[in-house]
């Protein structure tokens, strides 16, 4: 592994797990059903990764969530990956290299290829050659500026853990990752190696079982080897540095705090007593020693300090104040003598020496022998003071390291310093400018992180500066706080967090229109005021007008359907019509209203009555609807029913068929006084009654007055006689029965006998011949047999006949035309319209005459008319001449 490692330019974990308080949301892609196919899948890809992991540590490791954050991002649950270097998306199917040293931070290959070769061949300092050799072969890492050698710089591309080069695309593993165990070495130095899967981010802690004792020695547990430093939380056993007392604390890391027991303690010389922690005793004051040195004849002049003086600076040898003359045998406390020879001690400059006599004190600072010094560029040559600079006019035209800004600086000796400007490039991310020194190549990668909350900030995740613009804000699963105005704010079903306007209330307003009726339509009422909404960049501060609510908009017009009948309220007449625009109409029936006589009804068309004002009125105000249209007199459209001019047509009681003589009437008509004829039962003889008086008697009393007392004189159906009862109604009761005489004869009327007419009939049907069949004329005629005499009485009767017959066809014959009456009118109409000659004259000089007259009207119109209008245009002429005079009188 390490050997892998230093091929690949991947290093075990060294930095600390960051603090992971940061709440990450789910992508948009977890919406919907394929979202939650996508999420099944992600939640299985993860509990494969941290499979071997929680088997050792349970299911309850809170130490994951900086590893699953990764996860989010590199899977596409979360934020997505973007390069830093080139600011694009990092795809599942791109060559990528993580900073697995340091940040974790994932960037294209080529990016981190190119950034390296360019942060490694920067050009050389003149001034600092040794870090000109350092950045010329360390490299950094773009986000976290981890130093790496040259010989680290990405080849290929590798899986997160390092083992396969160029991993392939398996959608069902992570994207970049060879689907093994990671094998890393972990963090600690422990020596166990990474259970999970080939992963980004940093290997979780160490997760098995190890024996330990706590940081005091004191107790030994059984624990994670991650966790395996720990405190029993008994009082810590060891002595404090004082050797005097004990540490204070529970058992903890590292070396024990300094004694705080405070006490009375001295300085180190002792003259000082002061009240102090035990772990400041060893103090000293601000007082001078004092004290004797070995000499005996000088004081110490050191400050506060602990044991004896020592010796005298002054004893041993002594000599000149230049040093050239030594003296032998002289106290400490005797002052040595000048030599009077040259100083010759070595100035400040360190070329030249004093040039004075032997002298006490130091020498003087200055060096001013003349010499012939070059300025630092070496462009002028001068004689000047030792101790002064030559520094000409000339400035430097030598690019600096950056490559950008010239040097600029007076007489440069071709060392230039660094560019002290500042870069001020704009980085990549569009947002910041370099604040780095002005520097060659590429800037670095904004280091800044830009944090994306929901609208609450409960839920937020923080991407590379420049990469927020392609963000979407998180989804929050908190219920958003704003509380709905309208009337559904209890029933309403709550919504999540979110930026802008709240959704608006789907349910159904429900308000009571002025028509009655229920508003159907989506609810209309005020909105709370809206969340801001989501941006990045905090615009200009203006004078924000706080909105405090959207007020609703009034409730459309009433769009339900109802049936309005016509003004004649017709049955069957009704007509569908919305609500909001309903108006009674007129149907194409007639008007039908009873008229005043109770009697018939209005022939009119369908119209709206003067008297039907007031009654719908007081429906309208029963029922809380709108006016459907002004009925009053005035509006022109109600109108009174037509008057009744017809006769009385009522059935009178008891009924007759009379008609009243009254005009039509409600009340009921009078008694009737007409007479009614009314004949008896045989027809023989006439009655008069009054129709009141006939029609109020009964069926049985109006038979009854009906008979005329005398024979009935009907004619019998069965013979040719008439009834012998008395008058009566119904048919005659002697049918059958009849005791009248007939004669009857034999077929050629030679024989006769006289038969009663009941034996007549009986003959008859014997015969099988009903008696009702035979006329009068006939009725007895061949019911005698003939005798030997009847057939020579037969042909005298026919010889008589056939001579009638010849006299009539003798007679002339008179034929009677079929032309009708009014055709022999009009014939004898023309005959007497034949007009005369004298007429016929008089009508044709009556037309000339007229004709002349019309022609000599013609002529006289156009003749006066034509002088007409000369007569007008000279007119004119001589107006329009007048008009100038009116205008310049003459002076």
């Amino acid at each position: 592994m390490a050997a892998t490692a230093t091929s690949t330019g991947r290093f075990p974990i060294q930095n600390p797990n960051p603090p992971s308080d940061i709440v990450f949301s789910d992508s948009d892609a977890s919406s919907g059903s394929g979202g939650e196919e996508a999420a099944g899948q992600r939640t299985a890809l993860e509990d494969s990764i941290f499979d071997a992991y929680l088997q050792i540590s349970g299911r309850s490791a809170p130490d994951l969530s900086k590893i699953r954050s990764f996860l989010a991002s590199t899977s596409g649950r979360g934020p997505y990956v973007a390069c830093l270097i080139c600011l694009e998306r990092v795809r599942p199917s791109d060559p990528a290299w993580s900073c697995s040293s340091g940040c974790y931070a994932l960037f294209h290959l080529f990016c981190i290829q190119s950034w390296a070769h360019q942060s490694s061949h920067r050009p050389p300092s003149t001034t600092q050659p040794a870090a000109a050799a350092a950045a010329s072969t360390d490299w950094p890492c773009p986000k976290c500026r981890l130093p790496y050698p040259r010989t680290l710089i990405p080849r290929s591309y590798l899986c997160f853990c390092g083992k396969v080069e160029d991993p392939p695309a398996d959608p069902w593993i992570l994207p970049h990752s060879c689907g093994e165990v990671c094998g890393r070495p972990l963090s600690g130095n422990c020596g166990h190696h990474c259970l999970l899967l080939c992963h980004p981010g940093p290997c979780p802690p160490c997760p098995k079982l190890v024996t330990s004792r706590c940081f005091c020695g004191s107790r030994e547990d059984v624990r994670r080897c991650a966790q395996k430093h720990f405190s029993c939380n008994q009082p810590c056993p060891k002595p404090l540095p004082c050797r005097t007392h004990r540490c204070p604390e529970r058992c903890h890391e590292g070396p024990c705090p300094p004694c705080e027991v405070r006490g009375m303690y001295r300085c180190a010389c002792g003259k000082t007593e002061e009240e102090r922690e035990c772990s400041e005793r060893g103090f000293r004051c601000e007082r001078p020693c004092d004290g004797m040195l070995s000499c005996g004849k000088h004081k110490c002049d050191r400050g506060c300090h602990a044991g004896p003086c020592g010796n005298c600076p002054l004893q041993g040898r002594r000599t000149c104040p230049c040093g050239k003359k030594e003296y032998r045998g002289v106290s400490c406390d005797a002052n040595m003598p000048t030599c009077g020879s040259t100083c010759e001690k070595m100035l400040s400059c360190r070329i030249h020496q004093c040039p004075e006599r032997c002298h006490r004190g130091p020498c003087v600072e200055t060096c001013r022998t003349v010499v012939v010094k070059s300025c630092r560029c070496r462009s002028l040559k001068k004689e000047v003071p030792c101790y002064q600079e030559l520094v000409c006019e000339r400035k430097c035209q030598r690019l600096r390291d950056c490559g950008r800004h010239a040097c600029r600086r007076r007489c440069c000796d071709g060392d230039c310093p660094s560019c002290p400007e500042i870069c001020g490039r704009k980085l990549r991310c569009s947002n910041h400018k370099c604040l780095s020194p002005c520097h060659r190549g590429a800037c670095v990668p904004c280091p800044l992180m830009v944090s994306i909350s929901c609208s609450c900030g409960e839920t937020r995740f923080e991407v590379p500066c420049g990469t927020e613009k392609s963000q979407k804000p998180p989804k929050c699963s908190k219920q958003c706080h704003i509380s709905r105005l309208c009337i559904h704010a209890s029933e309403c079903r709550r919504h999540k967090c979110h930026y802008g306007a709240c959704p608006p209330c789907r349910m159904i307003c429900g308000d009571k229109l002025p028509c009655g009726h229920n508003c159907k339509e989506r609810c209309h009422g005020p909105m709370p005021p809206p969340n801001p909404e989501f941006t990045l960049k905090p615009k200009k501060k203006k004078v924000d007008k706080h909105i405090e609510y959207i007020p609703g908009s009034p409730c459309p017009p009433c769009q339900e359907v109802v049936w309005i009948s016509c003004f004649g309220q017709h049955v069957g007449e009704e007509r569908p019509i919305v609500c909001s625009n309903k108006r009674q109409f007129a149907c194409q029936n007639l008007c039908g209203n009873l008229l005043s006589c109770g009697n018939h009804y209005c022939t009119k068309p369908c119209h709206v009555l003067k008297s039907q004002q007031l009654k719908l009125d007081q429906h309208e105000r029963c029922n809380n609807e709108q006016a459907l249209i002004p009925l009053d007199a005035e509006s022109g459209l109600a109108e009174s029913c037509e008057e009744c001019f017809l006769p009385c047509q009522k059935v009178r009681k008891p009924s007759c068929s009379h008609p009243c003589p009254l005009p039509c009437h409600s009340n009921d008509c009078p008694p009737c006084k007409v007479l009614v004829k009314r004949s008896c039962h045989c027809g023989a003889m006439v009655h008069v009654f009054e129709c009141i008086y006939y029609n109020s008697l009964s069926d049985k009393e109006q038979q009854r007055v009906r008979s005329c007392g005398g024979p009935c004189h009907r004619k019998l159906s069965s013979c040719p006689h008439l009834c012998s009862e008395t008058c009566h109604p119904g048919p005659c009761p002697s049918i059958d029965q009849c005791l009248k005489k007939v004669t009857v004869r034999c077929a050629c009327n030679n024989l006769k006998n006289e038969w009663l007419c009941r034996d007549v009939q009986k003959e008859y049907r014997n015969a099988g011949r009903d008696p009702r069949d035979v006329s009068k004329s006939h009725f007895g005629v061949a019911l005698l047999p003939c005798s030997v005499n009847c057939p020579s009485k037969i042909k005298v009767v026919e010889s008589e006949l056939q001579l009638r017959k010849t006299r009539e066809a003798k007679s002339p014959v008179v034929e009677v035309s079929n032309v009708p009456k009014r055709r022999k009118r009009r014939e004898r109409v023309q005959e007497t319209r034949q007009a005369s000659k004298f007429q016929a004259i008089k009508e044709t000089l009556w037309r000339c005459v007229c004709f002349i007259l019309i022609f000599l009207m013609i002529i006289a119109s156009a003749y006066y008319g034509y002088k007409g209008l000369f007569r007008l245009s000279d007119w004119m002429n001589e107006i329009e001449e007048r008009r100038p005079r009116q205008r310049f009188p003459r002076a």
